[in-house]
């Protein structure tokens, strides 16, 4: 077992790495679960619509929502099935495929969320 220079545990041969602020391993580190409950995002969803690196094609994405992965998943799914349209989530960004800014603005404000347009 090896001790950092704080006095807290860094190793153990039964369970590898510790938390150096929960003093528990890795795997069940309380500090790194609280810190991905948290979803990043101010709450206002920034809808905007997309052409780079995609092959000419328009696609739709909405940002800045603080939802959980799973919530924000299932509006994914509503808001691809209001404009008929497939798409994806990734990094906490709704990918929706072609120009569907206005469906998803109307969308998002029937559901009670705040949402502006940006970019162009």
């Amino acid at each position: 077992m090896k001790r950092s220079t704080a006095g807290g545990l860094v190793y153990s041969t039964e369970s590898g790495r510790m938390c150096p602020q929960c003093r528990q391993p890795i795997a069940q580190c309380l500090c790194q679960q609280a810190a991905r409950a948290t979803p990043a995002g101010d709450g206002v969803a920034r809808v905007s619509r997309e052409t780079k690196g995609r092959g000419g094609k328009s696609v739709t994405l909405v940002r800045g929502l603080a939802l959980a992965p799973d919530a924000l998943n299932a509006l994914g799914k509503q808001l691809r099935t209001a404009c008929g349209s497939g798409g994806t989530v990734k990094d906490g960004v709704i990918e929706v495929q072609g120009d569907h800014c206005d469906r998803i603005l109307d969308a998002l404000a029937k559901q009670g969320h705040r949402a502006k347009r940006a970019g162009g």
